[in-house]
């Protein structure tokens, strides 16, 4: 099993994510403050130097207004 965080899986998951968060006419600031964390925080998740849990990628489906199999398929 490969150890680093930058499969080619994670890599289209983040595409996936900043995506969503385009078309849904969002910020980084507006959705870490949804989210409950920093700017940096979600700007390091689209960077792909942070993995996220199902619980968060659930949260972050719900504010960008699409279902979590977008990111999953």
């Amino acid at each position: 099993m490969i150890k680093t965080i930058y499969t080619k899986e994670h890599k289209n998951l983040i595409e996936k994510l900043k995506s969503a968060r385009f078309f849904s006419k969002l910020d980084q600031k507006t959705v870490a403050k949804r989210l409950n964390k920093s700017q940096s925080y979600i700007s390091k998740m689209e960077s792909g130097q942070r993995r996220m849990d199902i619980v968060q990628l659930k949260q972050i489906a719900d504010i960008y207004g699409v279902n979590i199999e977008r990111f999953i398929k």
